[in-house]
């Protein structure tokens, strides 16, 4: 897996990250500096291993899983 820094449209950027079977996991949204495209995907990186799920569709899910 890796995160990937791309030029968008009208000379923004923006990250994804990719696995290893070539497969987009998640696109950002764009941003007007590449350091600051960099600096979101270092954020996600970082942080994104301990942030829990939160079921917020409403619909109870117990004893589905």
């Amino acid at each position: 897996m890796q995160f990937e820094i791309h030029n968008a449209n009208g000379g923004q950027y923006y990250w994804k990250i990719v696995a290893s079977n070539g497969r987009t996991l998640a696109t950002s949204e764009t941003y007007w500096n590449k350091s600051d495209a960099r600096s979101a995907a270092q954020s996600v990186k970082t942080y994104a291993a301990s942030a829990p799920i939160v079921d917020k569709t409403g619909a109870s899910s117990y004893g589905r899983w």
